[in-house]
């Protein structure tokens, strides 16, 4: 447990980056290892593949996918923590910095050039969402996304009298489309209501939330559920080679919508769900989670 200072809060950063990269979760390693116990032929040898990539990973400190994804910081910022001022700089240092020591791939291009920045840079990136509350901690979600999923990315605008039933049947269809493009099994993190720009941040942000973790109201849990049961009837299994886990997990995150508007978001993350926690704690420690 680290002391927080403005010296060390860069290197703490910058370890907690790699570590998202090369260590997944317990969450997630027990939900694949779950997954590889039930399936059977090309699904298992692939699962089996999947779970040894993960130790490899580990053990020798080496990102587990050659995407190693654009980094997506979420935090919540007391508004007395000491070093608020400095913290967006501090965070840009350190993926330029981990881009070099870790290594990681650099992913950042220009849309109009094709420039690639080469250090994980760029405008608007990484992204930042910040969430002001009182007092003098600081929490930090790192939460790196790569490509491939997150092409399978959607949005619906429906109409209110459509609602659930009508967003079931889109998630459901679109997933099926996607097939293994998204590197299955998955988690789908969905977002639902506020408006276009809303419900796609929603999406992105439950996938914070550990897999196995119902959201805390009922209703909201009961869909996740069905869709988590719906998904993984549809048998495209393991990077698309066929078998019972499509999804690991389904993720919904709402926000009250207008009366004449549905909005449906879907962020898919793959197989490697990596996230990684730092919590600055009031009396001066640094935990990373």
């Amino acid at each position: 447990m680290a002391k927080i200072s403005k010296k060390n809060i860069e290197e703490i950063l910058i370890e907690a980056i790699e570590k998202a990269e090369t260590e997944l979760p317990k969450d997630v390693i027990k939900a694949l290892k779950n997954a590889a116990y039930i399936e059977k032929g090309l699904a298992k040898i692939q699962m089996e593949a999947i779970l040894e990539n993960i130790k490899i990973a580990s053990k020798e400190g080496i990102p587990m996918c050659q995407d190693t994804g654009i980094m997506t910081f979420y935090i919540q910022a007391g508004t007395e923590f000491k070093y608020l001022a400095d913290l967006k700089k501090m965070l840009e240092n350190a993926v330029k910095r981990a881009t070099k020591e870790t290594p990681l791939r650099p992913n950042t291009v220009n849309p109009f050039t094709g420039e690639n920045s080469g250090d994980n840079l760029g405008r608007n990136i990484p992204y930042i969402s910040w969430d002001m509350v009182k007092g003098s901690e600081c929490i930090i979600h790192i939460l790196p996304k790569g490509g491939g999923s997150e092409n399978m990315s959607a949005l619906w605008m429906l109409n209110s009298a459509e609602g659930f039933d009508k967003a079931k049947k889109l998630i459901v269809e679109h997933i099926i489309n996607a097939g293994g493009q998204p590197c299955p099994p998955t988690i789908a993190g969905i977002g639902i209501g506020g408006g276009a720009d809303i419900c796609m941040q929603l999406a992105k942000k439950s996938l914070l939330r550990k897999i196995g973790e119902p959201h805390r109201e009922k209703k909201v849990a009961k869909m996740e559920k069905e869709l988590f049961e719906l998904i993984n009837k549809t048998g495209i299994g393991p990077m698309g080679m066929g078998g019972a886990t499509t999804v690991l997990d389904v993720h919904i995150e709402y926000a009250h919508r207008h009366p004449a508007s549905f909005p449906v978001g879907l962020v898919l993350q793959c197989w490697a769900n990596r996230r990684k926690v730092i919590k600055f704690e009031k009396n001066g420690s640094i935990k990373v989670i």
